[in-house]
């Protein structure tokens, strides 16, 4: 049969690969603008500790029969901030497992269903009233195009198994020793990597097998090759994502790689062991067997999926009690001095502990919020081109509204029913803090946002650069948090005159400064007075309300003493 590579084999690869990375971009883009708070809690219940994540990650895969698109899931979730990096490399963990679970399927017919699943999903996206459905559509629609995606490009290298110079590459390996066992892992890894499903290539191994096109343990070593490939699924995934999302996928390679590495010199040992349980499944799996005339090996798959099966579990419990090790070293990867930075998409104070106590609610909450703003801050140092500052400006801005989110729906979770009026009163003003520290962080990503879209010359550039010191400044009133004693005042009025002097030189400068710089620092000069504005609100709200909670105080002593918790905290 005449083969077409472009229509048959490229097309479809590179429009499958386009529609996968949309669909991913789209998952996770649906995910970020739901409640992310809320889905993390869920997920924390599924897969809060390391065995719960293996045990989530095992059923998921094993009901859904994907490794791939476990992962790719998992990847994703990672970049929206809902779960952390080590919940995910649990979940991964517990996805090799479950997808030995059906390696008698090759495949589901999930392709042709991803398409329409997306396209009607697309529908609802553009006809939804609520951004809440739209969101939802938008994540749907994302999974269903990743499902789409890989049937397309598996779709696209089908064919060349039906050439004969590939076939014979195949079945002229044979894992008879280290070297060609070495080489067959490699081709069987090349496979899977072009396919992207494991289970693909260790469905079309078994066929190979069973037809005697290859020996019983050539064909087991090919699916211990797959298991290697299949990694290179998340590792595109991960491209153009957060660190933690690449440190995600990387674990994903590096327990795979490990697994194969320790597996390899025991190879003709567990072909022993493999022989021996073999005869609990039929006995010897090299043995031939003759149906309707033609020879036949019908327990190589047998052989194949026991193996692949034990080959997961034995890699998962050799290396589950490394996990910490795991995150540790990940969290190195790819970083520098200059660029590695806080995770904000995760809260550190805000534990569940503490929020059941007022005591110790309050000083969290507070915490988190200075947190919050030394993030927010970072974006001045991204319009001064520091050297330590985050690299990127919208991921950077993404991670730290997570966070607000997260301050936020912690704090309201504060209010009690039978709470004081002294109570609710605290709790009310600490919101009140949070959103208008949250209008300072989105000026302060415009300030950033601006000075980085609009190219200044030295002229311009000066008068940016006094712009963004004044702005950074007038944060030291506030930041950080627990300061007793502000090395400036918070008020805005006599922060007003220089940023008139400014606008004065601004427009006084000739043809020196050109018309779209001086636009652009006249926008710059509107959003440090906005900020300005804000500094002075958040040190008005913080002095508004005591935020001292006596830590053995009652609900009547809050109500005898409204407004009075204590000394307030200098601001």
């Amino acid at each position: 049969m005449q083969i077409d590579i472009f229509t048959q084999v490229i097309v479809p690869v590179v429009g499958g690969l386009g529609i996968f990375m949309l669909g991913l971009e789209f998952m996770s883009n649906g995910i970020q603008n739901l409640a992310v708070n809320k889905m993390r809690a869920l997920l924390a219940k599924i897969a809060g500790t390391p065995v719960k994540g293996v045990m989530a990650g095992t059923f998921i895969t094993g009901v859904i029969q994907s490794s791939t698109a476990m992962t790719v899931m998992v990847v994703g979730l990672v970049n929206a901030g809902v779960i952390g990096l080590r919940p995910a490399i649990s979940v991964i963990m517990g996805a090799n497992i479950g997808t030995t679970l059906g390696n008698g399927l090759i495949a589901l017919p999930l392709g042709p269903l991803g398409l329409f699943l997306a396209g009607i999903f697309a529908l609802l996206h553009i006809f939804a009233k609520t951004d809440k459905v739209k969101n939802i559509a938008l994540a749907c629609m994302g999974f269903a195009l990743i499902f789409y995606g890989l049937n397309l490009m598996t779709g696209g290298l089908r064919p060349l198994r039906a050439m004969p110079e590939v076939m014979g590459v195949i079945s002229s390996l044979k894992a008879d020793s280290y070297l060609g066992l070495l080489y067959c892992v490699l081709i069987a890894a090349g496979i899977t990597a072009m396919i992207h499903s494991s289970s693909a290539t260790i469905g079309i191994v078994m066929g190979l097998g069973a037809a005697g096109i290859l020996d019983w343990k050539t064909a087991v070593a090919f699916s211990l090759g797959a298991d290697l490939g299949t990694t290179i699924t998340s590792w595109m995934a991960s491209l153009n994502l957060t660190k933690n999302a690449k440190r995600a996928a990387y674990f994903h390679i590096s327990f795979n790689i490990i697994g194969v590495a320790i597996t390899i010199p025991l190879f003709f040992v567990s072909m022993d062991i493999l022989t021996w349980a073999m005869q609990w499944f039929g006995g010897d799996p090299g043995k031939a067997v003759i149906v309707g005339g033609k020879e036949t090996f019908p327990l190589i798959p047998v052989a194949i999926g026991l193996y692949s099966t034990f080959f997961n579990i034995f890699n998962a419990a050799l290396l589950f009690p490394f996990l910490g090790i795991f995150e540790r070293v990940l969290m190195k990867v790819g970083a520098t001095a200059t660029n590695e930075q806080e995770d904000y998409t995760q809260p550190i104070y805000l534990t569940a502990a503490a929020a059941g106590d007022p005591a110790t609610a309050v000083p969290a909450v507070q915490r988190e919020t200075g947190r919050y703003l030394e993030a927010a801050r970072k974006f001045l140092d991204i319009a001064k081109g520091a050297p330590d500052a985050p690299d990127k400006i919208e991921e950077h801005y993404a991670a730290i509204d997570i966070l607000n989110r997260e301050i936020r729906s912690y704090t309201s979770g504060m209010f009690k029913a039978d709470m004081s009026y002294a109570r609710a009163d605290l709790v009310a003003s600490l919101i009140e803090e949070e959103d208008q520290t949250a209008s300072l962080g989105e000026t302060l990503y415009q300030i950033a946002r601006r000075i980085e879209r609009q190219p200044f010359g030295e002229i311009g550039r000066g008068l940016v650069d006094t712009v963004v010191d004044q702005v950074a400044d007038a944060l030291r009133a506030i930041i950080p948090i627990d300061q007793v004693n502000p090395p400036v005042v918070a008020d805005a009025e006599p922060r007003l005159k220089g940023l008139l002097e400014l606008r004065e030189r601004c427009l006084r400068l000739g043809a020196e400064l050109p018309w779209v710089e001086r636009g652009a620092i006249l926008a710059l000069l509107g959003s440090a007075e906005r900020a300005f504005y804000l500094i002075e609100r958040i040190d008005s709200e913080r002095k508004s309300v005591s935020r001292s909670v006596p830590a053995a105080a009652t609900a009547g002593e809050q109500v005898r003493n409204a407004g009075s918790f204590g000394a307030a905290v200098p601001a």
